[in-house]
């Protein structure tokens, strides 16, 4: 029928495929939106179409719908002779195929899912005369809809009431519309190349969430760790446990300073944790005064499959941390079985440690990466060395090093390889913190030396150590420049099955600037190709469900069971703020087939009260300017010695310093030492201005940030859970008098800080005096269920009748003790 329309002259799709075209006449641009009758993607059917053929390789039909509306033709043409078969079956047929066009939810006037359905697609003007003025008998058979068979012997009210909004939408004219059919199920990109995708809320609520892992098991439960100390288990439905899967809060050594690195920092269950109940986490201890990282074992409760046995924890591996900062987290179990351990290189700037710093010292357990046995540990050692380990017949070098030369590697990941061909199965993804000039990318083998601190990126950072000749570096896959990002977050190669225009891309980002960013590799070149996300604009993104905005501080990123990806993110950089949401990444151009990746999740036993989740967050319906300078690929380039002359680039701050001197200045008010919030690892946190489009909320100052209502405990120990309370009210930070002070508004200020229980109400600045601030808040009275101190009863803001030796504060807990 298509075919008979174009020799009439009005231009016309080709005879074998949607997505081969000619243009025919001049389209106004449209920004293209292909959307199903489901209100999901198109996709490319799994087996031939054999009746709209027309779609057969992109659009929104399998065989089985096909063979549905094939049927539902039949129907219609058994109700006419030869000749009413001859005159209108091109256009009947056309006419129900239309649900098997890309674009099925605009012809249909159904791209919102609360607007019914028509029963017919919308026909252009020149179109839908030919076809009421030869085949009108057929209206009645095609729809049910009452409206249309009273206009059916009105040729132009009838065509009139199958217009569109959208007038490129309409039939046939959108075949030729080279706007909307060019790279029709690619990735959409802007005119800069940004890639388009979109999101899906999956969590909120959490505390700079930085690990989510799966358990392996069929059941799709997925564990989600706050860096405080927290694990909740969350069920395929997005509901999560009330009860926590693992609570070490009491343990973990961190604060709620902005750009704390310290944490809980890591979390990996066993490749066989479905039979052992086994799982490992890395996190920061405070041992006798001095700092730590911790890996640890735990096994899952004998009587509840979503709970940890915290009484079975065993340490395996005990590390000293000679600064606050630059602590590593990644543990990951490898194809090869082994736990993999990613430490930072010990903190402070430049690696300063002996004579070439840890990360290039083979004896330091610092800088490295490591990888230890951890199978058959009931008895004996906790852990055993790989045979194959590179340096155990190096004496002087610590046996459990597998690779070297890092500084702070944030966020690594394991390729699960091509689904079909296997191709890059095993490969390890890492990002590498840089200093104060690059953020790298790195592939991890056996053996190797990375470079730090020789080399930062592809540029040398010590000019000595930079110039040895048996430094022998592996040079990252990438590294970008600090004005497009200031601290990298390594994330995964997406292998999931539901998007596969995104197979093989190696989706990362950077936690200061929140770009979110692609590599693929070049088959040809084996270079790597990089390319930036956006989220989408206009009608990209205008799928049930899906968002075009995200918070800015990308903590971590996460696959699920069924190899989907995911980043977790948050608004406000510390370890205690409930800003933290996890997002699922989301491809609107093109979905697999139906059926293609469903899943049937075993039944899991639940224990807990269940929390429902509520998405918050909202689509962002107007247009932005989509984004700023493109990052230029820094790709390996040809080795050349450095030169004798070359001067070393000045020591600047790394961008822990400079996010310190940001608070310094707007915290300047407070006694206590600041040790920065790190959403998990090296912790971004100065905003870069002037950025454009990534649609990433949260685009103010720190301080604008944070809450009215927001806590901190400020003492001199620097101790996590006690000290002065201090309160955020209009802008600026205060003080709270004692006056009415007691043991149910100290519990308002433990719970909302993430402890369980208040130990004690404390008063007359046991904690010392704020003097260098206001007093906020007086005659404080709660009944101590409340969410905030603010919704308690008190004195006007700013009004009171004390001084600062009447200051409050808290003793917080998790242990079930207290004054009362």
């Amino acid at each position: 029928m298509l075919n008979r329309y174009c020799k009439q002259g009005r231009g016309c799709l080709g005879p074998v495929s949607f997505v081969i075209f000619a243009v025919i006449w001049r389209i106004t641009p449209v920004v293209p939106h292909p959307q199903c009758l489901d209100f999901k993607p198109p996709f490319q059917p799994p087996e031939e179409l054999t009746f709209c053929v027309m779609y057969k390789n992109f659009g929104c039909c399998d065989s089985a719908k096909d063979r549905e509306l094939m049927d539902k033709f039949y129907r219609v043409m058994d109700n006419f002779d030869y000749y009413g078969y001859e005159k209108c079956a091109g256009y009947v047929q056309d006419i129900i195929c239309q649900e098997c066009s890309p674009f099925a939810a605009h012809l249909y006037d159904a791209e919102d899912s609360s607007t019914p359905v028509k029963t017919l697609p919308g026909l252009c003007g020149d179109y839908c005369s030919e076809f009421w003025l030869k085949c009108r008998s057929t209206i009645t058979l095609l729809t049910g809809d009452l409206q249309l068979e009273e206009l059916e012997q009105d040729r132009d009210r009838f065509c009139q009431y199958l217009q569109l909004g959208d007038p490129d939408y309409c039939y046939p004219h959108l075949l030729v519309n080279e706007q909307l059919t060019r790279n029709l199920g690619r990735v959409t990109s802007n005119s800069e190349g940004c890639l388009q995708l979109c999101l899906e809320e999956v969590a909120n609520g959490l505390r700079n969430p930085l690990a989510m892992v799966h358990a392996n098991d069929g059941t799709h439960r997925f564990f989600i760790a706050e860096q405080v100390g927290l694990v909740w288990t969350y069920l395929p439905d997005r509901s999560r446990l009330a009860k926590p899967f693992l609570n070490i809060s009491a343990a973990v050594l961190t604060s709620p300073w902005e750009g704390d690195e310290r944490g809980f920092l890591g979390l990996v269950l066993h490749p066989y944790f479905k039979f052992n109940g086994k799982l490992y986490v890395y996190y920061s201890v405070e041992v006798d005064f001095e700092e730590k990282i911790r890996i640890s074992e735990f096994r899952i409760s004998a009587s509840d499959m979503n709970a940890v046995d915290h009484s079975s924890e065993r340490i395996i591996l005990e590390v000293d941390e000679p600064s606050s900062n630059h602590n590593g987290g990644q543990l990951l179990f490898a194809d090869d079985g082994y736990l993999y351990i990613f430490t930072g290189d010990g903190g402070m700037a430049g690696d300063p440690f002996g004579k070439f710093g840890n990360s290039q010292n083979k004896s330091a357990l610092l800088g490295k990466v490591l990888r230890i046995d951890v199978d058959n540990n009931n008895r004996g050692p906790l852990y055993t060395i790989p045979r194959d380990n590179p340096f155990i017949h190096e004496p002087q070098a610590r046996p459990e090093v597998y690779a070297y030369g890092v500084r702070n590697m944030w966020r690594c990941s394991v390729d699960r390889g091509d689904p079909i061909t296997r191709e890059g199965k095993g490969r390890i993804f890492c990002g590498d913190v840089g200093q104060n000039k690059y953020e790298e990318v790195d592939i991890i083998e056996k053996g190797k030396n990375y470079g730090w601190r020789a080399k930062e990126g592809f540029s040398c950072y010590d000019k000595k150590l930079c110039a040895n000749s048996s430094l022998d570096d592996v040079l990252p896959i990438y590294a970008y420049p600090h004005k497009m990002g200031k601290s990298v977050t390594g994330g995964y190669v997406y292998r999931g099955c539901e998007y596969p225009n995104m197979n093989g891309m190696y989706i990362f980002g950077d936690f200061m600037s929140g770009r979110l960013m692609i590599l693929q590799e070049n088959k040809r070149t084996r270079q790597w190709d990089y390319n930036e996300i956006c989220m989408g604009t206009g009608q990209t993104c205008m799928f049930p469900g899906l968002i075009n905005n995200y918070y800015q501080y990308i903590i971590s990123f996460a696959e699920d069971e069924a190899g989907e990806l995911y980043f977790m993110s948050t608004g406000v950089p510390s370890a205690t703020s409930y800003s933290g949401v996890v997002y699922k990444l989301v491809d609107p151009s093109r979905r697999a087939p139906p059926r293609k990746c469903h899943y049937d999740p075993l039944p899991v036993k639940v224990k807990s009260r269940l929390i429902n989740f509520v998405p918050k967050e909202k689509l962002v319906v107007e247009s932005l300017p989509n984004k700023h300078p493109k990052a230029k690929a820094t790709k390996a380039p040809v080795r050349h010695p450095p030169r004798a002359t070359e001067a070393p680039q000045p020591a600047t701050p790394d961008w822990l310093e400079e996010f310190m001197q940001i608070l310094r200045k707007q915290q300047e008010t407070t006694t206590a030492t600041p040790t920065t919030t790190k959403p998990a690892k090296s912790r971004k946190g100065s905003r870069e201005k002037g950025r454009q489009g990534r649609r990433r909320k949260g685009h103010r100052q720190l301080e604008s940030a944070i809450q009215n209502g927001t806590l901190r405990l400020v003492n001199k120990e620097g101790r996590h859970n006690q000290g002065r309370v201090e309160i955020y009210i209009q802008n600026e930070w205060g003080t709270v008098c004692d006056d009415l002070w007691n043991i149910k508004a100290a519990a308002v200020v433990c719970r909302q800080l993430g402890f369980l229980y208040v130990v004690r109400a404390s008063k007359k600045a046991q904690f010392g005096e704020g003097k260098n601030l206001r007093i906020l808040l007086d005659d404080v009275q709660c009944e101590g269920y409340e969410d905030s101190l603010l919704d308690c009863k008190h004195a006007e803001i700013g009004i009171h009748n004390c001084d600062h030796h009447e200051d409050a504060g808290v003793i917080c807990g998790n242990e079930e003790y207290g004054e009362y």
